[in-house]
């Protein structure tokens, strides 16, 4: 594959995870009209899949160290694909909830494999570049997706989000199958036996080094999945932001991602991934304690819940690229199994932290703006009390 070719596969895959997310965000609290069910209980359709995309990279990741990447790739797309469809289709939530899990295993092999495929093809700080530069393209699907999931909320309801979904994967599926070309020249025949799988994950748990990058990788993914989970209902509910308006209000803080991704990718070059990351997590501290402080202070509108957002995407924007580079440099011949733990570590904080939004939810603002302060501290001190492992890596 030629880097041009790679960027944009890379950047497809990569680009499920946030339009399965944000595409339907707007729809969330019609949902819960829909089936009469309490805000927790339609959120399991985003923490659920959170866990089953979380989850399913403990496995995805091995598989494409033994079978290659694209055959990998090829069939989670393909059950992504099937599950998109079964979304659309369910009569219940409960079904729902179910498509959606398996919706994410297909999904979260996409992602794993695009950073494998990194991995393989690039050394670690020109990975960190080559993501940050994905992840700057990546950033139209959180920008536009929340948009287009609101108008289709109002012009045909819930549904409409989870066949623009299928569509989606529709088209990544074809590239991979057309372009893709196999990255990962010498196969693991050993890779999923239970006892080598075992001794795979035990090793990359086992550096500091990983941890000194994937702790504040899931932190600061917690951080934005906390303003994921909670803006649809403190926007729209709340603050009283109409359901076609909600993707503009969600898109302002997306364009600090993309712009802490555009940062990030002149950072990295000048100071490093370390120094970068120290960064990230000082903004994001930033905005977490700055909400927290605005809420108390007796402020409570749309506009100060995405400015907070915007300051928070920003940081993640840089942390991220970093953390994903980072976490994986250490293992040249085990890129398979660090991408898949690392994406299951950040998926487990991103659920807890889903799960802590929607059970905390009482009307106000103040739980979202208590959540975000919370997970911008861990992050700021995990950054900086594992920072000397980090260097090594």
């Amino acid at each position: 594959m030629t880097p041009t070719t790679l960027l944009w596969l890379v950047t497809g895959c990569l680009m499920l995870q946030p339009l399965s997310t944000d595409l339907y965000l707007a729809s969330l609290p019609s949902m819960a009209g829909d089936f009469g069910v309490a805000p927790a209980a339609v959120q399991h359709t985003l923490s659920l899949f959170v866990i089953g995309f979380g989850s399913a990279q403990l496995v995805s990741g091995p598989l494409s160290d033994r079978f290659g990447r694209r055959p990998v790739l090829i069939g989670g797309l393909t059950l992504y694909l099937i599950a998109s469809v079964a979304c659309a289709l369910a009569p219940s939530l409960a079904l729902l909830v179910a498509a959606r899990f398996a919706q994410a295993i297909g999904c979260c092999t996409g992602v794993v494999v695009a950073r494998a495929i990194v991995r393989d093809a690039y050394a670690p700080a020109e990975g960190a570049r080559v993501l940050a530069k994905a992840s700057s393209l990546l950033a139209l699907a959180p920008l536009l997706g929340p948009i287009l999931g609101g108008y289709l909320q109002v012009a045909f309801g819930w549904r409409a989000a989870f066949v623009a979904l299928t569509v989606a994967g529709l088209v990544v599926w074809i590239a991979a199958l057309r372009r893709m070309r196999e990255s990962h020249a010498q196969p693991d025949r050993d890779a999923l036996l239970p006892g080598r799988l075992a001794r795979s994950y035990l090793d990359v748990a086992r550096n500091p080094a990983f941890w000194a990058y994937a702790l504040p990788g899931t932190l600061s993914y917690a951080s934005i999945f906390a303003f994921i989970s909670g803006t649809p209902f403190v926007l729209i509910r709340v603050l009283g932001v109409p359901t076609e308006h909600y993707g503009y209000y969600f898109a302002f803080g997306v364009i600090g991602y993309l712009g802490g991704t555009l940062l990030c990718r002149r950072m990295i070059g000048r100071i490093g991934m370390q120094r970068s990351l120290e960064i990230g997590t000082m903004i994001g501290l930033a905005g977490g304690l700055g909400f927290l402080a605005m809420v108390f202070g007796g402020f409570g509108s749309a506009a100060l819940v995405v400015g907070a957002q915007f300051v928070v995407m920003v940081a993640h924007g840089i942390n991220f690229p970093c953390a994903q580079a980072g976490s994986l440099a250490p293992f040249p011949d085990k890129a398979g199994a660090a991408a898949g733990l690392f994406g299951f570590i950040s998926m487990l904080g991103a659920f807890f932290t889903g799960m802590w939004v929607g059970s905390s939810h009482d009307g106000t603002i103040l739980p979202l703006a208590s959540i975000s302060a919370t997970v911008s501290v861990c992050l700021f001190i995990s950054a900086r009390v594992l920072a000397r492992h980090g260097r090594t890596a």
